[in-house]
């Protein structure tokens, strides 16, 4: 079926006429008429009814329009899309990241990014570390932002942060005026901990039983911002993620570095298996460059 014949029966539909039809063409009207009867033999029905004051469709002719319209309105969508794609990339990003890093970090970022590209849909789903993995691994989402993990096929992983986890105090706390706070220096003092499942809880409790020190665990919370609210109520003091709680920015909270370092280890993940889209380049440009200027910050 020759597009060109298509397009010359849109045309004669709508202007009603062989006559018009090839005016607004600019072409001869035995084109347009040749160009009819070959689609019209083609298909093997009648287009149109010819009478004096020019042509209307016949009932199957109707019927036919609407299809080609239908089908030419398809193309122009992919010919939208194309453009779309070769001008802005893959036009949408989706981002997982965990809680800790939605406070600051990764808004941050997002709109560093959201201010240097336009058009594009960006979707920023805030989940837990085994979903952010799955997530990544089964292709849900372009660019994930979790905990180191193993026991994942299908998933680059490659290493993006590494801070100091830091102690958390209620302002006015005694401790509060030292610089460092070390495992005996949490003697006896009530700990808002982070449960057994999380990533670094291990290490903490590690340093304390190397310094000799007993945890008194007064209630577990799995999340920063869950701990810095128990601790800013006066429960206790904790070893928090300072990313998180510098994001927090809880007035009640003071924070303070916690001797020795404990590590809290951030990943960004990709799809393996398939080319990293334009945007999603960007974005860890962005991102890469944010985790530099966070490894530089003083506290």
């Amino acid at each position: 079926m020759n597009p060109r014949h298509l397009d010359i029966f849109c045309d004669v539909a709508r202007h009603s006429g062989f006559t018009k039809a090839a005016e607004a063409l600019g072409i001869g009207q035995p084109f347009v008429t040749r160009s009819i009867a070959r689609l019209e033999a083609e298909i093997g029905f009648p287009l149109f009814l010819r009478g004096h004051g020019g042509v209307t469709l016949t009932p199957e002719g109707e019927l036919f329009l609407q299809e080609v319209e239908r089908s030419r309105a398809g193309v122009e969508a992919l010919v939208r899309a194309a453009r779309q794609i070769r001008d802005r990339g893959t036009a949408v990003l989706r981002v997982a990241c965990l809680p800790a890093l939605s406070f600051e970090f990764v808004p941050r970022v997002m709109a560093l990014f959201a201010g240097r590209v336009t058009g594009v849909t960006s979707t920023l789903a805030v989940r837990s570390p085994e979903t952010i993995w799955s997530w990544v691994a089964s292709r849900q989402c372009d660019l994930g932002l979790a905990r180191p993990k193993s026991g994942y096929a299908g998933v680059d992983a490659e290493p993006l942060l590494s801070t100091a986890a830091m102690c958390a105090l209620p302002r006015g706390h005694r401790l509060a005026s030292k610089k460092t706070i070390a495992p005996k220096d949490l003697k006896n003092e009530p700990i808002v901990s982070a449960p057994p499942s999380a990533p670094h809880q291990a290490r903490v409790e590690r340093v304390f039983a190397d310094a000799g020190v007993a945890m008194r665990v007064a209630m577990e919370a799995e999340y920063t911002a869950s701990r810095c609210a128990l601790v800013a109520q006066g429960v206790g003091v904790a070893i928090v993620d300072p990313v998180a709680a510098r994001g927090i920015a809880n007035p009640r909270v003071v924070l303070r570095r916690f001797i020795p370092d404990v590590m809290i280890e951030t990943s960004m993940l990709f799809p393996s298996g398939r080319p990293r889209s334009r945007l999603t380049l960007q974005l860890s440009d962005l991102l890469r460059a944010e985790a530099r200027s966070l490894a530089t910050r003083k506290d």
